[in-house]
């Protein structure tokens, strides 16, 4: 049996943008990205702390160390600059697999910058 997990997530992160004209996903600094151990193109969730809205995109690379979370098409529509999110995304884990399990939790501060990089709920 496998049973899906907390893989990673961004924690609290600010949005710095909303393109409304792109074609889909969210753009997130490289650097975040890395950290966070999420991959382009992989599907993530969206929760918004502003409005409680919750959907799915897919992740794109932004530039190292500008700080970008941008939601782009569609997704621009379910955010405004400044909103806080959080960035999540599953993975399905067989029960040996979870024996060791660690999810990635990256923390930044209201700029985006990483503030700690924890392995743990």
């Amino acid at each position: 049996m496998n049973i899906d997990m907390l893989y990673s997530k961004i924690h609290r992160a600010t949005v710095t943008d909303a393109n409304l004209n792109y074609v889909g996903s969210i753009t997130i600094d490289d650097e975040l990205l890395e950290k966070a151990k999420l991959r382009v193109g992989q599907k993530v969730e969206i929760l918004n702390v502003n409005n409680g809205e919750r959907f799915s995109t897919y992740a794109i690379r932004g530039e190292r160390g500008k700080r970008d979370i941008c939601l782009n098409g569609a997704a621009a529509r379910k955010v405004h600059i400044g909103d806080v999110i959080i960035i999540v995304a599953y993975a399905s884990f067989s029960e040996h697999e979870l024996i060791n399990y660690q999810p990635t939790v990256v923390l930044v501060d209201k700029n985006n910058n990483i503030i700690d990089v924890k392995y743990e709920v």
